[in-house]
């Protein structure tokens, strides 16, 4: 499912002119498309959710997981509706049209999903910028790996995976010129078996550091430790899991996100938008080092870190050429945001296919 290329209009909503007394009182709804426990990223949005209900006394949340991206995600928020909810977060990538739909039928309640690139009069999206991050581990990876072989494995080629397998290679190739990523798509969030399969697979073929985007990161990462080679977290820090593989990675940090887009629809001053955070507000984090990276390469990693931070630096901006050689974005270029979230290429040194 691609995300329009189109913006619509915003819409102020007098209908979320509550009184401030509900501040107190309100009712959120957290739909997690595999478990909460999955020490990833559902987690992750799991632990935005306990952070907004411990930040506003008188809070009660409703959660349910493993929701598929299919109309069952519309029962779901239906029910939670039904028990008083107002605001739902819908965490996933493929609930987006599901929640424009339901949004037209309950215009009084705010829908607030995960990414994409459309809105409805009372549906919004928040989402952060990991690229950074991505690349700044990346860099780990082509500082340390020897074969400069990377894997990547990932579950679907949506455009925010897409813009990781990208960010990373990137970020791998400025310490290692020649550095190459083979990706291998796993088709679902949460597909152990396959997890496992693909990093094996990719360690055959002389990968020795694997990055990751899928919802539990858990199987990859102590694959990787068990096979003596490096893994690139993503959505939580996993380095407890596999404390020699892990180099770094980026995680999120949702919880300030939620709680001020809650605050804003309580008290009457939200507006439908595409909110977006990174790198320099806090939604992204780049985790702790593992013994495996230098103190050296540390120290170069943290000095691009801050010239991102300082605006000194960007991921996304011109010369940029695809996996075919073809120009993609021309020297001193910023990407646009509706390129960026809609990214349907590869980068020169990605081998794969976005399908």
């Amino acid at each position: 499912m691609q995300p329009s290329r189109f913006l619509r209009p915003l819409a102020v909503l007098a209908a979320f002119a509550l009184s401030s007394h509900v501040l107190h009182a309100a009712t959120l709804g957290y739909i997690y498309v595999g478990p909460e426990k999955d020490n990833g990223y559902n987690t992750s949005m799991d632990n935005g959710r306990r952070f907004v209900e411990k930040s506003i006394p008188g809070t009660k949340t409703l959660h349910v997981e493993n929701v598929p991206e299919t109309a069952e995600v519309e029962k779901v928020m239906e029910r939670m509706i039904r028990s008083g909810a107002t605001v739902v977060f819908a965490t996933s990538y493929g609930y987006l049209d599901y929640a424009i739909g339901l949004g037209r039928k309950h215009p009084k309640v705010a829908f607030l999903h995960a990414g994409g690139l459309k809105l409805g009069d009372n549906v919004g999206t928040y989402w952060a910028n990991s690229d950074d991050a991505m690349y700044l581990a990346g860099m780990a990876a082509g500082a340390v790996s020897r074969s400069g072989k990377l894997g990547f494995i990932a579950a679907f080629p949506i455009p925010q995976v897409v813009r990781s397998i990208n960010a990373f290679t990137l970020g791998a190739q400025a310490m290692n010129p020649k550095a190459v990523t083979s990706v291998v798509w796993t088709g679902g969030w949460l597909q152990p078996a396959k997890e496992a399969e693909a990093a094996n697979s990719l360690i055959d073929a002389g990968a020795d550091v694997i990055g990751e985007q899928v919802d539990s990161p858990i199987t990859i990462a102590q694959t990787a430790e068990k096979r003596g080679i490096h893994v690139v977290g993503k959505d939580v820090d996993v380095s407890r899991f596999a404390p020699q593989a892990v180099l770094t990675g980026a995680s999120w940090n949702w919880g300030p996100t939620m709680l001020k887009l809650v605050k804003e629809i309580e008290a009457g001053t939200w507006k439908p938008s595409h909110v977006r955070g990174d790198l320099k507000d806090g939604t992204v984090v780049l985790d702790k080092f593992g013994p495996a990276v230098p103190a050296a390469v540390q120290k170069t990693i943290l000095a691009k870190k801050n010239d991102i931070l300082q605006d000194r630096f960007v991921v996304w901006a011109g010369p940029l050429t695809s996996q075919d050689g073809k120009e993609v974005l021309p020297a001193g270029k910023p990407m646009a945001r509706e390129t960026l979230e809609s990214m349907d290429f590869f980068v020169q040194g990605v081998n794969g296919t976005v399908k």
